[in-house]
């Protein structure tokens, strides 16, 4: 029930997204989900991706500092208060989210959010005990 996600520290200097997005297309990587979160210098780009494990290799050889971290994509009902409903669970489980980002889905009712919390498979049995989907690497990497 894991996503692989990869994060890439990324100075801010005009040209450097698209050099990272540059390297992923030229490698035949689809990018399916990606946020940006900046300072004044740096940026950290987390993309989720067709294929993680390639994209962190051609990344690292490009010069790029990457590094994998484990998150949850989460189908949330496309409806008025569908994302209250996911964060509810959470909290009742005294589970922290430590950030989240909306992810793109073809032909469906229900958004995709990925969350990072910090137990993981405390937040996967939690929301599964209520019902709610969580997708597997493959089902996202299929996107």
């Amino acid at each position: 029930m894991k996503v692989k996600q990869i994060s890439i520290f990324l100075e801010n200097k005009s040209g450097r997204l698209a050099q990272v997005t540059r390297v992923l297309g030229d490698n035949g990587i689809n990018i399916r989900a990606l946020a940006i979160a900046d300072t004044t210098d740096f940026g950290i780009l987390r993309l989720i991706v067709n294929d993680p494990d390639r994209a962190y290799r051609v990344l690292k050889e490009a010069g790029f500092t990457v590094s994998a971290t484990d998150v949850i994509a989460v189908e949330v009902v496309d409806e008025p208060g569908g994302l209250a409903g996911v964060l509810a669970v959470l909290q009742e489980a005294s589970l922290n989210i430590e950030y989240l980002y909306a992810f793109l889905q073809k032909a469906s009712r229900a958004a995709l959010v990925v969350f990072r919390v910090e137990q993981l498979d405390e937040a996967i049995a939690a929301l599964q005990a209520k019902g709610i989907r969580i997708l597997s690497g493959e089902e996202v990497y299929a996107l």
